[in-house]
């Protein structure tokens, strides 16, 4: 089996979900946002606005730009997207699956 010794470079900051559920705006904004998030939070980025992205478990935030609004996936200072532990848990178990050869994967 192929291993691969530097999974870790380029994959996103992640945090552990919250114990409840946070209340959400109809929109599914959350109304606050974990202080863990706020930490990280590349400062460009519009905080009042964020939601978890269920298609990739990371979060995202809307960006009012002068043609559209659009959600931008929300970044810390060094470019990397925040995620929630269970996106990046797929995402790992992505990797080992795609490093196994054919007999290896059953």
């Amino acid at each position: 089996m192929k291993k691969s010794t530097f999974w870790w470079i380029g994959t996103p900051v992640f945090l552990a979900a919250c114990a409840s559920a946070p209340e959400v705006t109809p929109e599914g904004f959350m109304l606050e946002l974990p202080e863990e998030i706020i930490a990280i939070a590349a400062p460009y980025q519009d905080l009042s606005a964020v939601r978890v992205d269920p298609a990739t478990g990371c979060y995202v935030y809307r960006h009012i730009g002068p043609v559209e609004t659009t959600l931008l996936p929300l970044r810390t200072v060094d470019g990397r997207p925040i995620c929630t532990e269970a996106a990046v848990t797929a995402a790992q178990a992505d990797a080992q699956t795609a490093d196994q050869t054919p007999d290896e994967a059953g």
